[in-house]
């Protein structure tokens, strides 16, 4: 008999359910009190029901507290749907504070009642780990109940969990096959995790036409993860043909609804004038909406833009702050630029250990230009000890990736023997690798092989061409050269003018030696108009840094020059050398 009793109770419950839901359907207004007083009095499906239009603001102002305490009401009574959508609410901090392990605890009562969504919902929370901490094994369990009734999310959050391996193998068709339940169920997070599978060729053939057709519907319904994905196909030219413009107005419109690669996409975009018009201000705006979410991409390149002066005003502390942010997340050009910085003093206090500290964070990342700093910083025992076999190593990693200038090094090494047994042959191999990629000393030093016959014929005027290849794109060493050899007609005809041109460019770069020849000739008149305050100033200059007794001849020579001067002149001189040691050079 208790078992009739109890269906009969169901049923007539059920009737007066019926019969409320018509009556209040009818004249909303006044049954909401009629509602609100069977709510009141204990009518747990009244209860549910005023939650319900309190939450979708239906017959009633929408309020979320108020859908709380209705729904806490009918949870408390044991109400399933009650349960599941108190803990959506505390889950995202609707009209109750947020909390994951109050989210937990009513999302796993309703799961456990079988509410599919709630099951969903549950596994997604431990999959994300938001207030429970992070359990694979309970997210995939239900998950894995949610996704065999149906449930779309939670088919696409278990192919995500087997995309990724977590919990079970990583299994890409497994992946596809269940992203596919729920993406043929129209949800878009799950057609664009099935298009970039397909763009991919991830558990299914790889099939550019089917992504685009996949992240279009998606994106069509506004997901800015869609949008942002399909402004790539379109940048790439993948299913589609190639339009830059296209591409900028779909990462424009997921970066409007704050999809922070969107955001940086298009920071780029108008970087490069990629799509839009360049415009530095507003990349600048873009990727610091994103550096501001903690991108780090986004982050190291808005301190590049505040370095250079890019859409910002010059500020290196603000660069360097930028790019330590970028740099603490990991990321190798960050490291990379934050180790120059430190090395220079730019935005932070120069320190060569600091500096040599970062450049070792992303060396041991791959970084090439980063391994061959590092290797520099070993060479010249800049932050550590000298070590010539370290610098070697570095040189040797960052070579073997391409990097021109540590292949110039190496070859440098090779030629001097530091480090590595002296080889002239290995050293010749990686100036010719380092020059055909047009770098400078390389291009320098495989002259001085020419012009010395050393390991190959030697070859003036190949000599003579490589090392002006160097001094046209500014390499002191080789202008210097090259003003030696229009002073003694070396490979091309004797030319005063022409040498003190070269000499000049070198000096002007602070180059030692070309200083102190620069001098001399303003001394004589050789070439440049004789001029005995720019000749005391290229002397004193060069007597501060050329060492030995080259260093003591150009200090004679100096003291020579003075010593025909009148005080004035003198002060003069000595006001040029203060004003270029000081970085506010003028032109002697």
């Amino acid at each position: 008999m208790s078992s009739i009793a109890a269906a009969g109770r169901r049923l007539r419950s059920t009737v007066c359910r019926v019969l409320l839901a018509a009556l209040w359907a009818c004249s909303p207004g006044s049954d909401v009190d009629g509602l609100r007083l069977a709510a009141e009095g204990g009518d747990v499906e009244a209860q549910l029901e005023l939650g319900s239009m309190y939450d979708e603001g239906r017959g009633v102002a929408e309020d979320d507290a108020a859908a709380a305490r209705w729904f806490r009401m009918a949870a408390e009574q044991g109400q399933a749907a009650a349960q599941g959508r108190l803990g959506e609410m505390y889950a995202e901090g609707l009209g109750v504070p947020r909390s994951g392990a109050e989210a937990a605890r009513w999302l796993r009562l309703a799961a456990e009642q079988g509410l599919v969504a709630a099951q969903g919902r549950l596994g997604a929370l431990y999959a994300g780990g938001g207030g429970v901490g992070r359990d694979d094994a309970e997210a995939l369990r239900w998950l894995r109940l949610a996704a065999d009734q149906g449930d779309a999310r939670a088919q696409g959050q278990l192919g995500a969990m087997y995309a990724g391996g977590r919990g079970v193998p990583q299994d890409d068709a497994e992946a596809a096959r269940l992203i596919r339940l729920a993406a043929d169920q129209g949800l878009p997070e799950a057609q664009s995790r099935l298009g970039m599978l397909y763009a991919g060729g991830r558990g299914v053939p790889q099939d550019d036409a089917e992504a685009l057709r996949l992240v279009r519907l998606a994106a069509d319904q506004g997901l800015a993860e869609a949008q942002g994905q399909l402004g790539l196909l379109h940048a790439e030219g993948r299913g589609v043909p190639r339009d830059l413009a296209e591409a900028a107005r779909w990462y424009r419109l997921a970066a409007e609804q704050g999809d922070v690669q969107a955001q940086v996409n298009l920071g780029f975009a108008y970087g490069e004038g990629r799509g839009v018009a360049q415009d530095d201000a507003e990349a600048v705006r873009w990727l610091r909406l994103a550096a501001e979410q903690g991108h780090a991409i986004a982050q190291g390149q808005l301190g590049t833009m505040y370095l250079v002066g890019g859409g910002v005003s010059p500020d290196a502390a603000e660069a360097a702050r930028w790019i330590r942010l970028a740099a603490g997340q990991g990321l190798a050009e960050a490291q990379f630029q934050l180790g120059l910085l430190h090395a220079q003093g730019g935005g932070v206090p120069q320190d060569d250990a600091e500096s040599a500290r970062w450049l070792r964070l992303a060396a041991e990342q791959g970084h090439p230009q980063a391994q061959g700093s590092l290797g520099a910083m070993h060479a010249a025992g800049l932050g550590m000890p000298q070590d010539f076999a370290e610098a070697v190593r570095w040189f040797r990693l960052a070579a073997d990736q391409g990097d021109p200038q540590a292949q110039a090094n190496l070859g440098a090494m090779y030629a001097e023997g530091r480090g590595v047994g002296r080889d002239p042959a290995e050293a010749l191999r990686w100036f010719r690798r380092a020059t055909e990629q047009g770098h400078p000393q390389a291009q320098y030093y495989l002259g001085l092989a020419h012009l010395e016959g050393s390991g190959v014929e030697q070859d003036d005027a190949e000599a003579l061409r490589l090392i002006r290849l160097a001094a046209d794109q500014g390499f002191p060493d080789a202008q210097f050269y090259l003003g030696f050899a229009y002073t003694e007609g070396r490979g091309v005809g004797r030319d005063a003018a022409e040498a003190a041109r070269w000499v000049r460019l070198a000096a002007e770069q602070g180059h030692p030696f070309a200083q102190g020849e620069l001098g001399r000739l303003h001394a004589e008149g050789r070439g440049v108009e004789r001029d005995l305050v720019a000749a005391l100033t290229w002397l004193s200059l060069a007597a501060l840094q050329v060492p030995g007794p080259e260093g003591a001849a150009v200090a004679q020579a100096r003291d020579a020059v003075a010593a025909g001067m009148t005080a004035e002149q003198v002060a003069r001189a000595e006001a040029n050398v203060n004003a270029r040691l000081g970085g506010s050079a003028g032109a002697p």
